[in-house]
């Protein structure tokens, strides 16, 4: 993986003049975005930062019906890079957020009043600020859930309606969800005990994943990690927060129970509320 290169690199033998991004490749978009929109200090020795680096597309690694993953390289041309996952939210003409007004709600849009307007109305503007509100919100549930340790990816950037993130999963191979685990026994009790201290975690901070299932939980060498999260709820602020809660304990007990290891939704709901006390 790369190392850290500041605005004040040395630039390696080649200039800009003598590379060109070709098909399927871009300039990195770091140096053009501001701080804000860069993931949380210190960045990772991975985190390329580079001028000089190029983003490569490598191809989908999933299709969804708000966003599309991607994979990218970030890279200085000749020298080692970093896969990242790049999460797109689809254009307004393509995509459908089915979910938005449950999770939305106690939520506002942190620009103009036009903005909130036309989010409302569902105009063509509205859903462009939309999808850009979905990937900004997931950039900043995944800052501040990484900041306080809650295994999650880390978050690299957020350009637009682009949210690049730390890639689980080895070379170009993803980590498997959960919902593909074959662990049984011990092993399956120690996936569960990892699912459970996440959802505690969440709702010490007040929240809930609000869409938490086998199938957006990644297993990476026996370690949980947590994904999807544009739609992070404030159990308090959201008058759905504690029914969303209440969701998410069940669905990951049921699987676990029928899976063989015994659990009970309703116990660790109690124990979550007990959190946000």
């Amino acid at each position: 993986m790369s190392h850290i290169f500041g605005d004040d690199f040395v630039v390696p033998t080649f200039t800009f003049a003598d590379v060109e991004p070709g098909v399927g490749q871009r300039w990195s978009t770091w140096p053009a975005i501001t701080p804000s929109e860069r993931g949380p200090q210190p960045w990772p020795d991975w985190v390329v930062t580079a001028r000089a680096a190029m983003d490569t597309e490598l191809g989908v690694l999933k299709t969804g019906k708000e966003a599309d993953v991607f994979l990218i390289e970030r890279a200085i041309p000749g020298e080692p890079g970093v896969i990242l996952a790049a999460k797109r939210y689809r254009s307004p003409d393509h995509r459908d957020f089915h979910r938005s007004s449950v999770y939305r709600e106690g939520r506002s849009v942190e620009k103009k009043s036009r903005d909130q307007r036309a989010v409302e109305r569902g105009s063509s503007y509205g859903r462009r600020v939309a999808a850009a509100a979905w990937s900004y919100a997931e950039f900043e549930a995944l800052s501040r859930l990484h900041g306080i340790g809650i295994p999650v990816p880390y978050p690299v950037q957020v350009n637009g309606t682009e949210l690049l993130m730390e890639f689980i999963g080895d070379g170009l191979s993803a980590a498997p969800r959960l919902s593909a685990s074959p662990a049984t026994g011990t092993e399956l009790a120690d996936l569960y005990a990892q699912v459970a201290a996440i959802v505690l975690a969440l709702a010490h901070e007040g929240c809930a994943h609000g869409d938490m299932s086998p199938y957006n939980l990644l297993v990476y060498e026996g370690r949980v990690v947590a994904i999807d999260l544009p739609q992070l709820v404030d159990v308090v602020a959201n008058p759905n927060g504690m029914a969303l809660l209440e969701r998410d304990c069940r669905n990951v007990c049921d699987w676990f129970t029928r899976r063989g290891h015994r659990c009970d939704g309703g116990e660790l709901f109690a124990q979550a509320v007990a959190e946000l006390l």
